[in-house]
Order: C-alpha cells, then sequence, then structure tokens
C-alpha cells in the first residue's frame, strides 16, 4: 500500500482563505485545469485526498504527440508504433499512424502541476452548497456583500472537506467516476455504468505493447501488458461490472511469466455524462469523459480539463460570466456525445462477439493498414494532440517544440 503524505495530527489545520477558483481532484483533469489558468491572476486552490502523483490507478499510457505537446516528454518511460493483438486463434500486429507511451504517473503530475500556479492541499471533499444571495455577482453599489455563515460571497459555491468549508464562485469537479459535487443521487456499481479494471506492476521488461481479446481471461473486454522500463503493467478489464477480474489478472500474469505483485485498480466510467451541474464544472471521470471500448481516460481527462480550464480563463479575465461559461463547456462536451456513443455501440459489440468464434477472424478483416491508418486516425481526433497548442498562454508553461530525447526503451515496428 502507499504511503501517503497528507497533514496529519497538528499540521492539519482547517481550510481557510479567498480564492477564484476551487478545483477538487489533482490528477490529469484537475491538473489540466489548473494549468490553463496559469498566469491568469486567478487565486486557485486545488484539494484532493491524496497528494498530487501519489496514486496512480491506470496503467499510464498516452498518444505520444499529447505529452510531447503539454511538455511532459520526461515523464515517458516507453514509446510504441505497433500494437499486438492477440485472439484465441492468431496474433496480429498492427502498425498504428502515431505512437502511443507509457509515462511515469508521478513525473507527470509534478511536470504538469509545475505549469500552473496554485495552492494544493490534502482534504477529502465530501459534497457542496450553493450561495445564491442577492445575485450573482454580490451586493448592490454602495451595499455591504452579504455573507453566509462560511464565510460565502452571493454566487459562491461551498465545498464541504474534511477540513472545513470552502467557498469560491468557480468550482470544479475532477474528482472521479463518483461525481462527488453533482446533484441527486449517485447510481453505485455495479448497476452504475462502469467498467472495472485491475493490474499488477511487476519489474520486468517488455518490447511490445499487447492486448488480448480472448474469453480465456474476460467475456466482456480486454486484458493488456504495457511496458514502461523495467515495470510491466499487466491487467484485465471488464466492460460488466459484476464480472470479478483479479483472478484472470492473476492467470494473465503467470501466462506471461510475471508475478502478481503491486495490485492496483479501479472502476472506469464507459458512459459520458453532463459536464456541467447547476454552478459546477465536471472534467474527466466525473463527467464520463472516458472512451468506451478501450477505456482511455488519460487523453481525454487532460482535453476536457484544458476546454474546462479555458473558460475558466476567461471569465477571470472579465470577458464572460460564469453562466456564459458553464453553457459553452457543456455544449463542447455535448458535442463529442455522438462519438463517445459509435464508442458504446463498438463496445456491445465487442462483448458479444469475444466469447465467440468470430472475433478471430473479425481481427483479420481489421488488419487491413489501409482500415487501421484510417480507424485510428479517426479515433486520435477524438480529442487532437493539436488542442494542447491551441490557445495557449506562454506565461503557463514552458516552450514546446525543442528537441525530444529518445525515451529509455523506445520499441522498434
Amino acid at each position: 500500500m502507499p504511503v501517503r503524505a497528507t497533514k496529519r495530527g497538528a499540521e492539519r489545520t482547517p481550510l481557510e482563505g479567498d480564492w477564484d477558483v476551487v478545483v477538487c481532484g489533482a490528477s490529469f483533469a484537475g491538473l489540466a485545469v489548473a494549468r490553463e489558468l496559469g498566469g491568469s491572476g486567478a487565486r486557485v486552490l486545488m484539494v484532493d485526498r491524496y497528494e498530487i502523483g501519489e496514486r496512480q490507478t491506470s496503467a499510464c499510457a498516452a498518444p505520444t504527440e499529447w505529452l510531447v505537446n503539454l511538455g511532459l516528454e520526461r515523464s515517458i518511460r516507453q514509446t510504441f508504433r505497433d500494437l499486438v493483438v492477440h485472439a484465441p486463434a492468431r496474433t496480429f500486429r498492427w502498425t498504428l499512424p502515431w505512437t502511443f507511451s507509457t509515462f511515469d504517473y508521478r513525473e507527470l503530475c509534478t511536470l504538469l502541476g509545475a505549469q500552473g500556479d496554485f495552492r494544493f492541499e490534502t482534504a477529502t471533499v465530501s459534497g457542496k452548497s450553493s450561495f445564491a444571495g442577492r445575485n450573482a455577482s454580490g451586493a448592490a453599489p454602495g451595499d455591504v456583500t452579504p455573507r453566509n455563515a462560511s464565510g460565502a460571497a452571493p454566487g459562491d459555491v461551498t465545498i464541504h472537506t474534511d477540513r472545513g468549508d470552502l467557498s469560491a464562485p468557480l468550482v470544479v469537479d475532477a474528482l472521479g467516476w463518483r461525481r462527488v459535487l453533482g446533484g441527486g443521487a449517485n447510481v453505485q456499481p455495479p448497476e452504475a455504468f462502469l467498467s472495472r479494471g485491475l493490474e499488477v506492476h511487476p519489474d520486468a521488461a517488455g518490447r511490445d505493447l499487447e492486448l488480448w481479446l480472448d474469453p480465456k481471461y474476460v467475456r466482456a473486454g480486454y486484458a493488456w501488458s504495457f511496458p514502461a522500463d523495467g515495470e510491466l503493467r499487466v491487467g484485465v478489464g471488464s466492460f460488466d461490472p459484476r464480472d470479478h477480474v483479479k483472478q484472470p489478472t492473476v492467470e494473465l500474469a503467470r501466462d506471461v511469466d510475471v508475478p502478481a505483485v503491486r495490485f492496483q485498480g479501479n472502476w472506469i466510467p464507459h458512459r459520458i455524462r453532463a459536464a456541467t451541474d447547476g454552478d459546477v464544472f465536471f472534467a474527466g471521470d466525473s463527467a464520463g469523459h472516458c472512451l468506451p471500448t478501450t477505456a482511455e481516460g488519460i487523453r481525454t481527462a487532460l482535453y476536457f480539463g484544458l476546454a474546462c480550464g479555458r473558460e475558466l480563463r476567461a471569465v477571470v479575465a472579465g470577458e464572460r460570466t460564469r453562466e456564459e461559461a458553464l453553457a459553452r463547456y457543456a455544449a463542447f462536451s455535448r458535442s463529442h456525445a455522438w462519438k463517445f456513443g459509435a464508442l458504446l455501440r463498438t463496445q456491445d459489440a465487442v462483448g458479444r462477439v469475444n466469447p465467440t468464434p468470430l472475433m478471430t477472424p473479425l481481427l483479420r478483416a481489421m488488419s487491413s493498414p489501409r482500415l487501421i491508418r484510417w480507424a485510428f486516425g479517426a479515433y486520435l481526433a477524438i480529442a487532437p494532440p493539436s488542442f494542447a497548442l491551441e490557445g495557449r498562454d506562454p506565461l503557463a508553461s514552458p516552450p514546446v517544440g525543442a528537441p525530444v530525447p529518445a525515451p529509455v526503451g523506445t520499441a522498434t515496428p
């Protein structure tokens, strides 16, 4: 189990301060939001139950161009041009039109966090309330701005934590699939629209990025092996949250000849949700910003986190109101719903085909180089790497474009 570096005892003082933005969640989406606010002059507080970079819950891989465009190439551990896909009767090697890289989670979070300008505190967020007051902008001219018992001004959102209440007019929930700051009852697994994943992280080496579409390991889902320069991330993911994945993960580790050690896992949303709820912005898993079929959520968390941060930056600059930013961001996220829906239908099809003898001939038909270039090009375009370079503020991050050193252990085609 990881050792938590949270404040304890006398150091665990009540939180206080006057904030323009409170970002709840300090992983990919939350850090991307904070990055876009760097240099804006906004008073930004980020809170999370864990320290930044402390709790890795995925295989940690993303399209290489995304990492480079965000200035995160130092975190890359291994890069791949090929994807090896194992079916029950045959193995296929697909050469992709772009490369994919595994990375070190703590180092990436540290690098991304350094591009923002915020205060970080460990705290567990439990919910929120809003103070309507007289109007969204505060008291009338000449009036003393009214505040409620927790010190919130009109229009502020109050965040409840185990270290006291926090208030700000702009609040982001990037806490994950539980959608802590959402309205209404939160549906829990297995009834929720969630996949489940589990993996082991033994000290081992590998040359290939590998997937298994084989009912031997999981009926509706897939298994994987992602090398990361001396560490092999081996796991199983199920689209059906009722299917257990620990024993299949142990079996896969045995089959690839590595010890089943250092387990980690998580629930993975596979249906997009509203990116706003009342006066709160949602990004990453809390908005279902995780691609069905592949369960790729890092790239999309960064993508929607950047989009959210740019809307918040415009509010801080006085270019639009919070309500306008909420509407724009909700529409931006909603415009991607059909793409997520198409992948969800593909996911359902995989779940039906995987247990049958049809999987091998289907993968054979998909192995045309022209089809692979088209399919993976369209897949990357759902959240294109170029988005990381749009609307960049030179104060927000170091320049990107310097020569990139070859990652350690780069795989050859």
